[in-house]
């Protein structure tokens, strides 16, 4: 009768193969964090350009606050008087507010001022909204990274639905 045995007999293998599926491991850990790595740097320099803005969106106790008439537009920028509502502020004949976040001509929309410039910026959920479309594009793009350098494609899909989200909201929006 023959013996059956249940252990599995293991061939051993040469050094030199050892060694190169080390390496094959080694190569694929750092793929792994550089990828980290880009995507965390896309993640940041969006958050970066987005809180540029997106803080005096946000952040308005101790701002100039008021209203904006769009009277002009050319150049990606939007001018207009500006009456203040709250706050120390002063008239001011003309400032500026970027073209996205504007409306159409005449209307009126609730800005604050930056310090020591004559630069508005959107208040209200539409303006933090435009304010973080810089990071909302961050995510799709880290998105890719994650998907396709770290094969995380679950995490991928998340990362990317929230950027679309929060650049659909944006748009609706404004």
């Amino acid at each position: 009768m023959p013996r059956s045995s249940t252990r599995t007999s293991s061939v051993r293998r040469s050094r030199s193969r050892r060694v190169g599926e080390s390496a094959y491991g080694v190569l694929l850990v750092a793929r792994t964090g550089l990828m980290g790595l880009l995507a965390l740097l896309l993640l940041v320099a969006g958050v970066w350009t987005s809180w540029n803005t997106a803080q005096y969106a946000m952040l308005v106790k101790a701002r100039e606050r008021g209203m904006m008439t769009v009277s002009a537009c050319a150049a990606e920028r939007c001018t207009g008087p500006y009456v203040p509502t709250e706050g120390d502020g002063r008239r001011r004949a003309k400032v500026t507010i970027a073209q996205a976040a504007a409306p159409d001509k005449g209307a009126r929309v609730e800005v604050t001022i930056k310090p020591g410039t004559a630069h508005a910026v959107r208040t209200g959920p539409a303006g933090i909204l435009h304010a973080w479309v810089p990071f909302a594009g961050s995510l799709l793009l880290a998105a890719l990274v994650v998907a396709g350098g770290m094969r995380l494609r679950r995490t991928a899909w998340v990362m990317g639905l929230l950027g679309a989200v929060l650049l659909g909201a944006a748009f609706a929006a404004l």
